[in-house]
């Protein structure tokens, strides 16, 4: 690719960018790409270069983007013209005073509070639990279902999770370790326990899925278990379909996501009298903030009884 003030030679960015394969999440690499392409085309319409860029171009960028945008996803696309600068060995413009002027100029014009996701609290989760059918999906969507409420996973975290992680103990409990997180791209891991009702719905599922799928949970095709992990979109759909035949109204399913799991329980536990700090354990947490937004509903929840 050719700039237009130099006619020099710039190298082909997407080429460079695959040189963060593996240090980074696939979720993350996607959105990197989407706002580099973006940025891109943003550029190519308005007739100025993108790579080097200059702080004036990335200012109008950001000033563009923010009247549409959410002003985490300004930040992230500023963060990803960063690196794409980096990569190329480019003259980098992002951190000029006049780019963190501008950014925190979008922040300030947005007022919206960030959308929540529903909690999907103890009451919802035995909803939930007592419409699945009496088949092989019933078996693994009730294992599903309990463990990820049990475990506070983010819907990555449920499909990611192995065989080889849990351990049925003798009191009839089970140990799980979540080995990979957005919160722990090293893959540290956290040790997370279940209730015995989880671990005998996780036995039952186990019994009919058999023992030789790397995945704890994977696909059903014409009730037969494929050795495959399942996709995040399905933890989604799980919960979705589990509360629409529960009897939910529209508005309530469409306020489900995949991010429930995490919020109900959070909410839960406060009102069960757990201090933030257990919570933040609990659900491998590290920004108090963030943990602050699930925990409001529940603070009313608490005056209301």
């Amino acid at each position: 690719m050719k700039t237009q003030d130099t006619n020099i030679e710039t190298p082909d960015w997407r080429t460079h960018f695959k040189r963060l394969e593996g240090a980074y999440a696939p979720a993350t690499m996607r959105s990197y790409r989407a706002d580099v392409e973006a940025f891109e085309a943003w550029c190519l319409e308005n007739k100025c270069d993108a790579f080097p860029a200059s702080v004036d171009t990335v200012c109008r960028f950001l000033q563009g983007q923010g009247v549409n945008k959410a002003p985490s996803t300004v930040r992230r696309r500023l963060y990803a013209i960063r690196k794409v600068h980096r990569l190329l060995q480019l003259p980098d413009p992002t951190y000029d005073e006049k780019i963190n002027i501008t950014y925190r100029r979008v922040n300030r014009a947005k007022l919206t509070r960030p959308k929540q996701a529903k909690g999907m609290t103890r009451d919802y989760l035995d909803s939930f639990l007592a419409v699945q059918p009496e088949t092989p999906w019933g078996l693994r969507n009730k294992a599903m279902l309990s463990l990820g409420y049990e475990l506070l996973t983010r819907r990555a975290e449920l499909v990611a999770l192995t065989t080889d992680a849990i351990e049925f103990r003798e009191d009839g409990t089970m140990r799980a370790i979540i080995r990979r997180s957005k919160a722990d791209p090293f893959g540290k891991g956290r040790i997370a326990f279940t209730s015995r009702q989880t671990a005998q719905l996780v036995q039952d599922w186990l019994a009919w899925r058999g023992p030789d799928i790397h995945h704890l949970f994977c696909p059903i095709y014409q009730e037969v278990a494929i050795d495959r992990p399942l996709s995040t979109t399905a933890v989604k759909r799980l919960i979705k379909d589990a509360a629409r035949a529960s009897g939910l109204d529209q508005e309530d399913v469409d306020a489900f996501s995949g991010h429930s799991f995490r919020v109900g329980a959070a909410q839960d536990l406060l009102t069960l009298g757990y201090d933030t700090a257990a919570i933040m354990r609990a659900g491998g947490w590290k920004s108090l903030g963030v943990l602050s937004r699930y925990l409001e509903l529940a603070e009313h929840n608490v005056w209301k009884n």
